[in-house]
């Protein structure tokens, strides 16, 4: 496995085995340490670990510790990702590793309705896609076949099965913050989609739940309602939400100052950008760069 590195960030990128004659490319490994750094390539990942309790994950500007079992699918070509031995104390951890890019399922074959569930999935991917140790369980056995199918045609079907019956999944959740991984994030509603663009383009500014409910022809209280129902969130709690990811984007690719970053990501007050961080990262803005200056160290 090839490498090479973003003079810009530092973070290694990863040149996969998979060849531009086949559809993926899928490995299968036994293993009792983690050593890879923090890395990012252009093809689609689906990632699988097993025995591997206290293993610390990082995609994007999310991290925790895993359990026994962990099923992770990324499909942004920028989004840094690791996995860390953390407090991990498995000597015989399993990791099958599917590699396949995006034109193995086209926009055409996507725009399909029988693809619909497939085509939501890789989207939400983009910030990192985690599955529950339940979907896990279902799809376990069509994950080791597929690692021992011989036949090529038909592994690429049961491929394609696996990502069917995942993207079914009703608990995934998202990782990374869209800001952070620079994913553009629309909703199927069109007002909301209208707010998440003007909020994207001005949220350094003071942004006005007045100036929001015009854009959508809404008083400010039927505004708020309506904001909460379809995305599930307060509009100051996703305002907040958008914030911290830029904040922690610029903590990564920037020498630029906390201070400096807090104001422009529209924080008023350093205190309360610093509150806000540590909530939602558990970490303060400063630890969130040295944390990830450290995942950055090659050994």
């Amino acid at each position: 496995m090839s490498q090479d590195f973003n003079p810009t960030t530092s973070v290694m990128r990863e040149i996969t085995p998979l060849s531009e004659r086949d559809c993926f490319y899928i490995a299968d490994r036994h293993k009792s340490a983690f050593d890879f750094p923090i890395h990012s390539h252009p093809e689609y990942e689906l990632n699988f670990l097993t025995n591997a309790a206290g293993v610390q994950r990082t995609v994007g500007d999310h991290s925790e510790v895993i359990g026994d079992y962990d099923l992770v699918l990324i499909t942004s070509p920028n989004l840094e990702h690791v996995w860390e031995q953390g407090e991990c104390t498995g000597t015989d951890i399993r990791e099958i590793t599917i590699q396949f890019t995006s034109d193995v399922l086209p926009e055409s074959l996507l725009n399909k309705n029988q693809f619909h569930p497939i085509r939501k999935m890789l989207e939400r991917a983009q910030c990192g896609l985690a599955f529950s140790q339940l979907t896990i369980m279902k799809i376990y056995g069509r994950l080791d076949e597929l690692t021992h199918q011989q036949n090529g045609f038909h592994a690429v079907l049961n491929f394609l099965e696996l990502l069917y019956d995942l993207s079914l999944s009703e608990d995934a959740r998202t990782l990374s913050s869209s800001s952070f991984a620079r994913i553009e994030t629309r909703s199927e509603s069109r007002r909301v989609a209208k707010v998440q663009e003007y909020i994207s383009s001005h949220f350094h500014e003071d942004v006005r739940l007045e100036t929001l409910a015009d854009l959508t022809g809404m008083t400010p209280v039927a505004f708020s309602r309506f904001f909460h129902k379809r995305t599930g969130r307060t509009l100051s709690d996703y305002i907040v939400d958008v914030r911290i990811g830029m904040a922690a984007r610029q903590l990564v690719d920037s020498t630029d100052t906390v201070q400096g970053i807090c104001y422009e990501c529209g924080f008023n007050t350093l205190s309360n950008f610093n509150r806000l961080f540590r909530k939602r990262k558990g970490c303060s803005p400063t630890e969130f760069r040295e944390n990830y200056q450290k995942k950055k160290i090659i050994v």
